[in-house]
């Protein structure tokens, strides 16, 4: 059945029904016309209804921060930015095991003790596994509201009835909703729920904290639309073999991007680490061949990491390039600058590359520490003892300077070390209090650190 035709006064933006000469709202005449539809098309299109004009601002219209609720766990509290935003959506995704169900225990507690009321819904364990965890981590006394639940009508009918301040959901996968003909973890299934929970965290100003699976590669599973419709994506990283875990912001709408926050894995749950990079050199001994010190930058943290380098004969036809903690294709590109612009080869060798105590780096600004690593390796010759490396390769050969260099110096500093190691054009290098080598390209830097060139 066709709709009838509206009409609108362009004077006082009175509706009508018909056509008429005059306006009976504000009485002006000729000024009534049929409105036109939104859009053109089939059944699911727009059609002719109109809705209701939004609010417009410029650029120059100035708005308070939003408020922020502190966790009482400072590095979770840096890397979302500052605190909890109220009425935003995270969503935190790690391998099995890592300890993200841990991690979000321990800050529920930590929020419910603070005063903001917290409900935890876990869709994959019951509710007396979460208390048998609660009380190994001493937090039995804490306030938290516990369920345990995969039917997202009811979760959502809790959480309007309860107002919480805070609601996590470990984890997306298990969610179902009854409006979608699918097992629950399929694509359709936890698109439906994310876009559920994160609309109602908006219209009821809950902020939601979603628990998501990841896959082989360490992407969150499911669709990506699931990590543009949250505020906030947050990655659990670290392997089971060390003691160390790295919370990773890759998306905040309420705050920097690439913070980090480190956590150590004890008996009494996740501790926090407030001195990084003293807690990734503490089993670092005497300099010694292929062992280099790397002075990077994440987020807004300067941390200085080991960075380990073995070069031996290969037995076979096809030398092994094994990297771990580093990008595996920029560690070819520095094999083949030091090949093709000074001369070394690697030709017959087998080269390992690992980043000591489960961290991984991204930075350009490593390219140096890498080179260094890798011919100490090689001529089996230490680095001078107290010297730190950073600075980024180009495929010429040059280097050229890493960002946020007087932060990286004065970490480096703190810490003891009295050398450093960079590209020539850094900033702020006289005031750092620390001697640093200057170097404008490859072939320099090899020939004064190793006696070649």
């Amino acid at each position: 059945m066709a709709k009838s035709p509206s009409f609108t006064c362009t004077a006082c933006g009175a509706t009508h029904t018909k056509w008429s000469g005059r306006c009976d709202a504000c009485g002006d005449w000729n000024t009534i016309v049929e409105d036109a539809g939104l859009s053109a098309g089939g059944k699911k299109s727009l059609g002719a209804n109109r809705g209701a004009a939004i609010q417009l601002t410029d650029l120059q219209t100035e708005e308070s921060p939003p408020p922020r609720t502190n966790s009482g766990i400072d590095e979770l509290d840096r890397v979302l930015g500052g605190g909890l935003v109220p009425a935003s959506a995270l969503l935190v995704g790690g391998d099995p095991g890592i300890g993200k169900s841990t991690l979000l225990l321990q800050a529920a507690a930590q929020f419910a003790r603070s005063g903001v009321k917290t409900i935890y819904v876990s869709g994959e364990e019951a509710t007396a596994q979460v208390r048998m965890r609660a009380k190994r981590l001493g937090l039995s006394d804490a306030p938290v509201l516990l369920a345990a639940e995969t039917n997202l009508r009811n979760i959502l009918t809790t959480l309007e009835a309860e107002r919480p301040g805070l609601a996590i959901i470990d984890s997306i996968q298990t969610m179902w909703s009854d409006t979608v003909d699918s097992a629950p973890g399929s694509v359709s299934q936890v698109r439906s729920a994310a876009h559920e929970l994160t609309t109602f965290a908006k219209r009821k100003g809950v902020s939601v904290i979603l628990v998501g699976h990841v896959t082989k590669d360490g992407q969150i599973a499911g669709p990506r639309v699931v990590e543009h419709m949250v505020d906030t994506v947050l990655y659990f990283e670290g392997e089971r073999g060390h003691q160390f875990r790295i919370l990773r912001a890759v998306k905040n709408r309420f705050g920097p991007a690439d913070e980090i926050g480190v956590f150590e894995m004890t008996g009494r749950g996740l501790e926090q680490v407030t001195n990084p990079s003293a807690l990734f050199l503490s089993e670092r001994g005497k300099p010694s061949a292929g062992s280099v010190v790397f002075a990077g930058i994440e987020g807004t943290r300067p941390v200085l990491v080991e960075l380990q380098a073995l070069v031996a004969p290969s037995p076979h036809s096809q030398p092994r390039r094994t990297v771990v903690g580093w990008d595996g294709g920029r560690l070819a590109m520095i094999l083949a600058v030091l090949e093709a612009r000074c001369g070394i080869p690697f030709a017959g060798l087998d080269v390992y590359l690992n980043v000591a105590g489960g961290m991984k780096i991204s930075e350009p600004a490593a390219d140096l520490a890498v080179a260094a690593a890798l011919l100490s390796a090689r001529e089996d010759a230490a680095l001078p003892e107290g010297a730190v490396v950073f600075g980024e390769i180009s495929l010429s050969g040059a280097l050229r300077p890493a960002p946020q260099t007087e932060n990286r110096l004065k970490e480096a500093q703190k810490l003891g070390f009295t050398t450093a190691l960079a590209p020539s054009g850094g900033k702020a290098i006289e005031t750092s209090g620390i001697k640093v080598q200057q170097m404008h390209d490859l072939t320099s830097f090899v020939g004064e650190v190793f006696g070649a060139g």
